[in-house]
């Protein structure tokens, strides 16, 4: 049964303090651990790619209505948005993405593999659900208990679909104040989580650029204009964009993977088309990249005597992800007190991309790693692979630290005034 607490914030304080180291022993509970592997192990079979995740929305809808939580539908397409607790300020957030990956077939030989060909959770984002659920269902259970709203993300489209910048401008963080999220990795082992203040992961984004010459036989390459010889020189002058001109402390990243052009060892193609990504930890150096980008491909084509057109992919293009430096020591105060302060380690620094950085540059908001390397499982693969392995065992850290994490910020982030302003209240509940 919930624990009775008084209105007094302080005391309030006094008993959220008393419940959040609970919440990892009944994370464990067979009840609640293996119906979050159950929803994890259904998810995981019919996985869905970003914006289509509609049996993925309907199973969490399924789940949250038995639970009695209320909800807003749709949000950004399949997304949901739900509540717990008073509907009043202060307003928590935890964010789960649902999205699977486009991948040719899972290569992980057990009974729940993906039955959808060409589609398959390598990233984790069935865990993460499976995780978001297993924390509302015990928020749910102390929702008398809360001095404020929990919020539940349920993100559509984070594999470069722009998911998250979708549901910020369908309002899923009106009034909110801060926003946690986690992803599981296997780089740690269970029981260890990583984060850092500050920037954790790069502002990213994808150009392409076509180069357009003249065709014409190989053997008479002065009457072409060969756009393979533009594009080469491009390529080679993309480079020094970091090499010449970042400062070699502020890191940076210009990748060239993509280079389409001709079809026969003796044509010169009429054009070649390239692309790539670029990285940068701040949105100066970001800026900057972008605007050079342009100009050496378009310029150095024109010294071949070709013309360029080049494209940025706005969809895939995130902004820097910033951790608060207030909610990362509100982090580490919660995982030391449940998993040890020796187990809450420092992320580095990494150029990949996460479209929740939209949200941590809305508000204030704090994303972690959650280890779940299990060396006797064999060698983990990593995101992204169709060897990717879940190890489940980690579903109760998930969880417990959801929960925790919320109903801490709820504690130390008392209601100022027990009359809001009109607007700041959800009738959802």
């Amino acid at each position: 049964m919930p624990t009775p607490i008084s209105s007094n914030p302080s005391l309030n304080k006094e008993v959220l303090a008393r419940i959040r180291p609970d919440f990892l022993e009944l994370a464990k509970k067979p009840e609640i651990m293996d119906w979050m592997v159950g929803i994890r192990r259904k998810i995981h079979e019919n996985p869905e790619l970003g914006y289509e995740e509609f049996e993925t929305s309907k199973l969490i809808r399924d789940e949250l209505d038995l639970m009695g939580i209320p909800y807003k539908y749709p949000v950004a397409v399949t997304g949901i948005v739900g509540y717990i607790g008073t509907g009043k300020p202060p307003f928590v957030a935890l964010r789960a993405d649902m999205d699977a990956l486009a991948m040719e077939v899972e290569l992980v030989e057990w009974e729940h593999k993906s039955k959808v060909p060409g589609k398959m959770h390598a990233c984790g984002h069935d865990v993460h659900v499976a995780m978001l659920l297993g924390a509302a269902k015990m928020l749910q259970e102390h929702r008398n208990d809360l001095q404020g709203t929990v919020v539940l993300i349920f993100q559509p489209a984070e594999e470069g679909g722009g998911g998250a910048k979708q549901m910020l401008d369908a309002g899923a963080l009106d009034n909110v104040d801060a926003i946690f999220a986690l992803h599981v990795s296997v780089r740690n082992p269970i029981g260890v989580v990583a984060s850092r203040s500050g920037p954790l992961l790069a502002a990213t984004s994808f150009f392409e650029a076509v180069i357009n010459g003249k065709g014409g036989h190989a053997a008479l390459p002065q009457h072409t204009v060969d756009p393979i010889l533009a594009a080469s020189n491009v390529i080679v002058s993309l480079q020094h964009l970091v090499s010449r001109e970042a400062d070699p402390l502020d890191s940076q990243v210009v990748s060239v993977g993509k280079f389409q052009g001709g079809g026969a060892f003796n044509v010169i193609p009429d054009s070649v088309t390239i692309g790539g990504t670029f990285r940068a930890f701040s949105k100066e150096s970001f800026v900057q990249l972008k605007h050079r980008i342009e100009e050496v491909i378009t310029k150095q084509a024109s010294v071949q005597r070709c013309s360029a057109k080049v494209t940025f992919s706005e969809k895939s293009t995130y902004p820097v992800l910033f951790n608060n430096k207030e909610l990362h020591e509100q982090f580490r105060q919660v995982a030391g007190e449940m998993l040890g302060i020796q187990n809450v380690v420092q992320a580095e620094l990494e150029m990949g991309g996460e479209d929740f950085a939209f949200f941590s540059e809305a508000i204030p908001g704090l994303f972690f790693f959650l280890g779940m390397k299990n060396e006797t499982q064999g060698q983990p693969q990593p995101g992204h692979s169709p060897y990717y392995r879940v190890n489940e065992d980690v579903f109760p850290y998930g969880a417990a630290l959801h929960a925790s994490l919320a109903t801490s910020y709820l504690s130390e982030n008392p209601p100022k005034d027990t009359s809001p302003p009109e607007g700041s209240s959800h009738d959802e509940l």
